[in-house]
C-alpha cells in the first residue's frame, strides 16, 4: 500500500530557494521561490533523488533528469510538459517549433500557457524555450533565472558583481 504523504524540501540554489514537494507516487513539484525560506537540514529518503539531481545540474555534471514525476494537470498540459523532455541541454527551441511538434502551430498561445504552469522546474526545461525572434520572453522564474540557467548549460562562467 503507497503512503500518499506529502514530503516538502527547500534547498539553496546558485539562483534562489528551490522547493521540491513529493510522495510515494513521485516528485509533484519543483519551483524556485523568490522569498527566503529556512533551508531544509535532512532531507527525506523519498526526495532525495531529486535533490541530489538538482545540486548535480548546478554543479554541471548533470544534463538530464532522472526522476518519478507526479504529473498533476490537463491532459494537453502533460503532453506539453513531456515534450520539454526533446529540447537537448544546451539548446533551445521556440514556443511555435513546440506548438508544430505538438501538431498544432495554432496552439502557440496554448503551448506557452502551459510552458508558464510547468510544476518541474529546471527537471522539465521550460527555460529552454524562447520567442520566434530569440528573445528570452515569459519565464514564470523570472527571465532573470531564465538567462541565468541557459548561460549555465552553454557552460558560460557566471559573472561577479564585484
Amino acid at each position: 500500500m503507497m503512503n500518499n504523504e506529502v514530503e516538502i524540501v527547500h534547498i539553496k540554489t546558485p539562483i534562489g530557494v528551490c522547493k521540491i514537494k513529493g510522495s510515494e507516487q513521485g516528485v509533484s513539484q519543483v519551483s524556485i521561490l523568490d522569498d527566503e525560506v529556512p533551508i531544509t537540514e535532512s532531507v527525506p529518503k523519498l526526495l532525495q533523488s531529486c535533490v541530489t539531481q538538482l545540486e548535480e545540474y548546478f554543479k554541471g555534471e548533470r544534463k538530464v533528469f532522472d526522476l518519478k514525476l507526479d504529473y498533476k494537470g490537463t491532459n494537453f498540459q502533460k503532453t506539453v510538459w513531456e515534450s520539454l523532455h526533446t529540447i537537448p541541454y544546451g539548446k533551445t527551441t521556440t514556443y511555435l517549433k513546440q506548438a508544430r511538434l505538438l501538431g498544432d502551430e495554432k496552439a502557440i498561445r496554448a503551448v506557452a500557457t502551459s510552458n508558464g504552469k510547468n510544476p518541474f522546474w529546471i527537471v522539465l526545461p521550460c527555460h529552454r524555450v524562447v520567442g520566434s525572434d530569440g528573445s528570452l520572453t515569459g519565464y514564470a522564474g523570472g527571465i532573470w533565472r531564465k538567462k541565468w540557467l541557459l548561460e549555465h548549460e552553454q557552460g558560460l562562467k557566471q559573472q561577479s558583481l564585484f
